[in-house]
């Protein structure tokens, strides 16, 4: 285990790992929001950590108010009157087998896309327009880029690709958020560590986050929202933030077999640990502290988002809702595993994901709030 430091607010020392020297920054914490997460006892010996950052990238840099524009209804009908952008006609039969192959890949490879409660749980809930659309997004992620303008001029390649043609005709999609997913996928073949939570928040918003922009149209919002659209975007984005570091906690053993470390190094650093108390699959108390404070960031992700679920289509709620807290379930199956993500895979059974589905249909009933910013 790596040796611990002082903090302190400029850089130090932070203590020897194999040989090696690491340095640490105390974290700058800008988030004025403060999560009350579920009750926990530290022991009174227990050291106390600042609480980690949860600033990730500005969505100015990400450019969302650009796709939240371009996916806004307006945009979408002026599109409708564009003659080079005809919506492509398929046979019924056609389409069906489409969708039919794209919901078979889905359930084949749920367990590896951040949402797969989403895809389990979520998706039965949902109207079958709006589930045979969220298919036809994840079926063709292994073929593109070089074909994904085609889909969106109406030039599909194959059965894949008709279905996600289909789709974007359907709904008020922008092309950027699957392209800014290509690019997390580039990120996870030359990248397997991540300086700061900064880094970390660009790979989750690649891989994750785009999801919640893409599916925001196909939900719909719910016409008596008195909020800003790019409010209830942010809200989406939040919901795939806080799912993919969930997917990150509770996989830390299974990506650490492959060598692969999804974990800030700087915070890391910042409890005394390094990635060979990652490797060496040993929880010490000082894991245990780290975690807590990786499992409140995610939460306030999730909470982020939970005023945004209830701005969506009222037929979209329920499936959404479901998806938010059986996902959030992982995190107290971490807790309830004394923190042990190293050689232990926390999950949502079947019986508790069932429990929660009144639970999601009772939050699915409130009304729009007029205060949500």
């Amino acid at each position: 285990m790596c040796s611990t430091f002082s903090l302190g607010a400029k850089p130090c020392i932070g203590g020897l790992c194999n040989g090696k020297v690491i340095l640490c920054r105390k974290s700058e914490v800008r988030a004025s929001t403060t999560i009350a997460p579920r009750e926990r006892r530290r022991s009174s010996q227990s050291q106390v950590f600042p609480g980690l950052s949860k600033q990730g990238i500005s969505h100015s840099d990400l450019n969302v108010r650009e796709i939240v524009e371009k996916q806004s209804q307006s945009q979408y009908l002026a599109m409708e009157d564009d003659a080079c952008r005809r919506n492509p006609e398929f046979h019924p039969m056609f389409l069906e087998e489409a969708f039919e192959r794209c919901g078979k890949l889905c359930a084949e490879h749920a367990k590896t896309f951040y949402l797969d409660a989403f895809l389990d749980a979520g998706t039965l809930l949902m109207t079958e327009e709006r589930q045979k659309a969220i298919w036809a997004i994840y079926g063709v992620l292994d073929r593109w880029e070089e074909r994904l303008h085609d889909i969106f001029d109406g030039h599909p390649y194959d059965m894949l690709d008709a279905a996600l043609t289909d789709t974007v005709f359907k709904f008020p999609l922008d092309i950027k958020p699957f392209k800014d997913m290509i690019e997390g996928m580039r990120m996870d073949t030359r990248k397997s560590r991540y300086e700061n939570f900064q880094e970390l928040y660009r790979y989750c918003y690649y891989v994750a986050g785009t999801v919640g922009l893409m599916s925001v149209p196909i939900m719909g919002i719910a016409p008596e929202s008195a909020v800003s659209t790019q409010s209830i975007y942010n809200a989406a984005l939040n919901l795939g933030v806080g799912n993919q570091l969930t997917n990150i906690l509770r996989d830390v053993g299974e990506d650490a077999l492959r060598g692969r470390v999804y974990l800030p190094q700087d915070e890391l650093a910042q409890f005394g640990l390094c990635d060979n108390d990652v490797f060496s699959t040993k929880v010490t108390e000082g894991w245990r502290e780290f975690m807590k404070e990786q499992i409140s960031r995610a939460r306030f992700f999730f909470n982020q988002a939970e005023e945004g679920a209830s701005q969506l289509d009222k037929a979209s709620r329920w499936p959404v809702w479901s998806s938010l807290l059986i996902y959030r379930e992982i995190l107290d199956a971490i807790e309830e595993n004394d923190y042990n993500n190293l050689t232990k895979r926390a999950y949502v059974g079947r019986t508790k994901k069932i429990m929660m589905l009144p639970v999601a249909y009772t939050r699915a009933q409130s009304r729009p709030s007029f205060m949500f910013q």
